[in-house]
């Protein structure tokens, strides 16, 4: 896939997803939302991609959705495949009406990478609920946030409803979405939306320090697969559902190639190597779980 508004680079077995739309403080449009999910495809694709980072291209992380349409920006009447009737009913378990936000959080939940969002500017409405599912967030001191939302007399997208209360806490997600307000990188770090705040001339670097710390010393696949226990794990409804995936996992690891090098890599007192490729060596038992449809 050729993009236009992202730009993807790889170095030091980090992917680089910048959003790439400086003149319009990179909104989100249906385009942006396909290459996006292709260049996560890519990454989860290339054994040389140990972590990603996402971040912004300019003044912006990410401005929100393109709002060139005026008033009917959200309304999917009349438009090409729309699940709306001429009569006004809907269709609600069409594929036309999933929103394109939770299109993509939904794909960066899969990733079998990990993935760090560098927030350089304001990140408003999509440009917040996209980070959401990334596993850590940095801000630069420049960085604003708004789930304005409800000030667009829509609700939140995006899935946030799962991810943002279980990152910042109901009460503080609750705040934020219903008063639809802006905020600053401060207050972000201080509700749990973000881990660091920085230095605009600093941010990458701490990025892909962060990024550097998973893609160089742990073992890719088991990197990929505590990604999806840690996040899976979420939705379950006892510590039993747990036990079963992990011992699953140590049974399958604990006679990989990946713990004998990793074991003997330590008592010989000298970094790992480790063999096993997320491409083609995840374990029996992956995926663990039925992917639900949309309906």
């Amino acid at each position: 896939m050729t993009y236009e508004q992202i730009r993807y680079e790889v170095s030091d077995h980090i992917a680089t997803l910048t959003l790439h739309r400086p003149d319009k403080l990179n909104a989100y449009t249906v385009r942006m939302m396909e290459e996006m999910i292709d260049a996560f495809d890519r990454a989860d694709a290339d054994d040389d991609v140990g972590a990603i980072i996402v971040t912004g291209d300019g003044r912006a992380f990410c401005a929100g959705a393109d709002l060139e349409m005026g008033a009917k920006a959200f309304d999917a009447a009349g438009q090409p495949g729309s699940p709306i009737a001429a009569d006004g009913t809907i269709d609600y378990s069409a594929d036309s009406a999933r929103d394109y936000g939770g299109r993509l959080t939904l794909r960066i939940f899969e990733s079998l990478k990990p993935v760090i969002g560098a927030i350089n500017g304001p990140a408003i409405g999509i440009g917040v609920t996209m980070l959401l599912p990334m596993d850590i967030r940095v801000a630069s001191e420049n960085a604003k946030f708004g789930f304005a939302f409800a000030r667009r007399g829509i609700v939140p997208e995006g899935a946030s409803m799962w991810f943002l209360p279980r990152i910042v806490g109901i009460s503080q997600a609750l705040d934020w979405c219903m008063s639809g307000r802006t905020f600053g990188a401060a207050e972000a770090h201080g509700g749990g939306l973000v881990c660091d705040v920085t230095a605009p001339g600093d941010l990458i670097a701490t990025a892909r320090a962060i990024a550097a710390s998973y893609a160089e010393s742990s073992a890719p696949v088991s990197v990929a697969l505590t990604r999806q226990m840690l996040w899976r794990g979420l939705g379950m409804a006892h510590p039993m559902e747990a036990h079963r995936i992990d011992s699953r996992g140590v049974l399958a690891r604990g006679h990989s190639a990946d713990a004998m090098e990793g074991v003997t890599a330590f008592l010989e007192k000298r970094e790992a190597n480790f063999p096993d490729r997320v491409s083609i060596d995840m374990p029996d038992y992956f995926p663990w779980w039925d992917e639900p449809e949309y309906r």
